[in-house]
């Protein structure tokens, strides 16, 4: 679901950046007052995870791949607004860093997987649990399912109306080449199976937390500071435990559905190759593209790069904590 640069027009990419403006905009008004608080560790640690659970693929039919994002367990721990931030951040340093998605594309993938899914989460997970007698992990569980499965519909349908809306004077397409005819049913047929995955993340994830750090769930400050920061140094263990599972995801063959290099392109018999595409796919050369490190194995690059991107991620939301800082004393 990593929309890299190339396969959107330059209307197409610009537009969800304007879309997803708002919400960003909206999501750090809201969370500022907080930026001090316990909420940033937690929305730190929510965003490591989605980092990290991104990068263990599993196999699907037609020798792609899919994974788990990570964004409707945010969504419920962290409530919206916090976790349309969170989820930005870890796909913000996938994309600036590892080549993980475009930077053009940026906006695309926020509006998909840092937002709608995020806020689909929110409702359906409002919605059952408030009806539900099998409590909140099923609730969870059916969300994540539902969510993941809107976020691949979004992304198929910017895919699919590309030819469209780019094409040279011969018809054919300047960008992601496949119409909607094709691309929601592979999106979305990609995703009822991947978003399996998704399911099992946010329920396990939800009935961990009732189970082991309650306070994560519990929308309030909890008194019991010294309880809450050793639960959380419990997460961030499985979070490390998670990092060192990270090569497994380099068992599934593959590349995901519409995330092809132009050269991956050349052999899936399309016969051309979009000249958009060739233009705006080498507009970004990320530091460590595909989660490599030089001078690395392919599995220790890729643990290395997991915790890199962990750092990076802590990095950042150190430098959001001081930006709001700076903005409460000025206000």
């Amino acid at each position: 679901m990593h929309i890299p640069d190339g396969y959107l027009s330059p209307a197409s990419a610009g537009t969800l950046y304007a879309l997803a403006a708002p919400f960003w905009y909206l999501a750090s008004r809201k969370t500022q007052q907080l930026l001090s608080g316990k909420l940033i560790p937690s929305m730190a640690l929510l965003s490591a995870f989605c980092f990290v659970i991104q990068m263990l693929n599993i196999p699907l039919p037609g020798g792609t791949t899919g994974h788990a994002i990570g964004a409707s367990l945010a969504a419920i721990v962290l409530s919206p607004w916090p976790a349309v931030l969170a989820v930005s951040m870890a796909l913000v340093i996938q994309a600036l860093f590892f080549g993980d998605g475009g930077i053009t594309t940026i906006g695309a993938n926020c509006f998909n997987m840092a937002i709608i899914q995020v806020f689909t989460t929110f409702f359906v997970y409002t919605a059952i649990s408030a009806r539900s007698l099998r409590g909140k992990v099923f609730a969870a569980a059916v969300a994540g399912y539902l969510a993941s499965n809107t976020a691949a519909l979004a992304a198929g349908f910017e895919l699919g109306l590309q030819p469209l809306m780019a094409s040279d004077t011969s018809g054919t397409p300047l960008y992601s080449p496949y119409p909607l005819s094709v691309a929601i049913p592979a999106m979305v047929g990609g995703h009822l199976i991947a978003g399996f995955a998704e399911a099992v993340v946010t329920g396990a994830g939800i009935g961990f937390l009732q189970r082991s750090a309650p306070e994560l769930l519990s929308g309030s400050s909890s008194p019991l500071l010294p309880v809450f920061w050793a639960r959380l140094r419990l997460i961030w263990i499985v979070v490390a435990g998670l990092i060192i599972l990270t090569p497994l995801g380099l068992l599934a063959p593959g590349t995901a559905w519409g995330e092809w290099s132009s050269e991956q392109f050349r052999d899936l018999g399309l016969g051309f190759v979009p000249r958009g595409m060739q233009k705006w796919e080498s507009l970004w050369s990320a530091a460590f593209t595909d989660y490599s490190i030089p001078g690395l194995g392919e599995r220790t690059g890729y643990v290395v790069s997991a915790f890199l991107g962990v750092l990076l991620i802590l990095i950042g939301f150190s430098v959001l904590t001081l930006l709001g800082k700076r903005s409460a004393k000025q206000s």
